[in-house]
């Protein structure tokens, strides 16, 4: 899904709010996202899952294609943790898939 697709069903869902307004809140929301990963703090949405920044060392790597040295530098990079909740609905989701399958 993409950030538009969300704004939209989300404008077909709460019809009685003007589409302007629910792009402006979905790109409010992320914004503040970033922000707090920006500043390295922690979110957690309860039955979703949570967002951390964890660190990455910097390194001495190999290009592939060459095999030549190449030093990478230390960057910090945002992960994602579902939350139990979230599993299970997916996991439900696809227990038709699961049984065709097996």
């Amino acid at each position: 899904m993409t950030k538009s697709e969300l704004i939209n069903i989300l404008a077909e869902k709460f019809q009685e709010i003007p589409h302007d307004d629910t792009e402006m809140a979905v790109n409010v929301i992320l914004d503040a996202m970033t922000k707090t990963l920006g500043n390295h703090d922690r979110i957690e949405i309860r039955g979703f899952g949570s967002f951390v920044v964890k660190y990455k060392l910097a390194r001495n790597a190999r290009n592939p294609k060459t095999g030549e040295a190449v030093y990478v530098e230390e960057k910090a990079a945002p992960h994602f943790k579902a939350g139990i909740e979230l599993k299970q609905r997916v996991n439900k989701s696809m227990e038709p898939t699961i049984k065709l399958a097996a």
